[in-house]
């Protein structure tokens, strides 16, 4: 089993920037890919950014430009740049991994991001 904790969440004014970092413990090595989705407020939980293990990122295209993933060992991080109120969500860090040739999906708690104008 892969256990999340994410952190870095908050406040910040239009145009600022927030980094998260979302903390694996468990079955570090079962880990395919690691991701940060997010749900704003009325709407459908979206992805935002996903990194794989040997460094392949694809971004949503609200995010390109502005906002990184990154990872090392057991730590994924976000930094968002430019940040407008648009960006105001949960935002949720996923892992997915493969045990014994089972496929599973792992998720974080969630940690508030606003933004305001």
């Amino acid at each position: 089993q892969v256990q999340l904790v994410e952190s870095g969440g908050g406040l910040v004014q239009s145009g600022g920037s927030l980094r998260l970092s979302c903390s694996a413990s468990g079955i570090i090595s079962s880990i395919k890919a690691m991701g940060w989705y997010r749900r704003a407020p009325g709407k459908e939980r979206e992805l935002v950014a996903a990194i794989t293990v040997d460094g392949r990122t694809n971004y949503a295209d609200s995010a390109k430009d502005r906002f990184t993933i990154s990872r090392d060992k057991t730590t994924v991080y976000l930094q968002m740049n430019r940040l407008n109120p648009e960006d105001t969500a949960v935002y949720y860090c996923n892992a997915e991994s493969k045990l014994y040739g089972s496929s599973l999906t792992h998720w974080g708690q969630g940690t508030q991001v606003t933004v305001s104008s």
